[in-house]
């Protein structure tokens, strides 16, 4: 059975999302609030921290940020790779469905102070999408709630193709790029 990893701030479409996946046979592996909001509509669900067997730590600082997450989403589509997952109690995470902290919307407030600035960085999220990204050639990324109808749709009908998966991750590396610029001008400006 395939797995999705869903680590999403908003939520827009998520609920249809993971209902399409869950409709295909998917097993569905969320962080906190996104585990909350699955579970309560009734989605098979399994929380991060029960997979990886480590809670959240740090109030909720560190939540993703776990070898069981990363060797799944980093593996290679090797016998060698995948046998060292599962002798380790893990498996392949075929599809990470992540989006970001808002951190240009937190500091765009004129109410916004430094700490609330620094809190809005998001450090799992954009490890999730720079893995996924990085094994593109695996794994599928869906950094943008606009994307979920497609990969849906690519998935009743098959497969999701390499392209698609190639231009979902240069999505995800420019999403980074810019998310990294904001928060260097940021802490840059005098």
């Amino acid at each position: 059975m395939p797995t999705a990893i869903l680590s999403v701030h908003n939520k827009t479409g998520l609920v249809e999302f993971a209902q399409g996946l869950a409709s295909l046979g998917w097993t569905l592996l969320a962080s906190g609030g996104t585990a909350k909001l699955l579970r309560e509509k009734d989605i098979p669900v399994t929380e991060v921290a029960d997979y990886t067997k480590s809670p959240e730590i740090l109030g909720g600082r560190v939540k993703t940020l776990h070898p069981a997450i990363h060797g799944g989403l980093l593996a290679r589509p090797t016998d060698e790779d995948h046998q060292q997952l599962l002798d380790l109690g893990w498996d392949y995470i075929d599809l990470v469905a992540v989006n970001l902290y808002p951190f240009e919307e937190t500091i765009a407030k004129p109410d916004a102070t430094y700490a609330n600035a620094i809190e809005n960085i998001d450090i799992g999220g954009v490890t999730l999408i720079r893995a996924a990204a990085k094994n593109h050639e695996r794994v599928t990324l869906v950094c943008d709630p606009a994307d979920y109808n497609e990969i849906i749709s690519a998935l009743q009908h098959g497969e999701i193709h390499f392209s698609t998966r190639k231009q979902l991750a240069v999505k995800g590396f420019q999403i980074t790029a810019h998310y990294d610029t904001m928060i260097s001008g940021y802490l840059n400006h005098d």
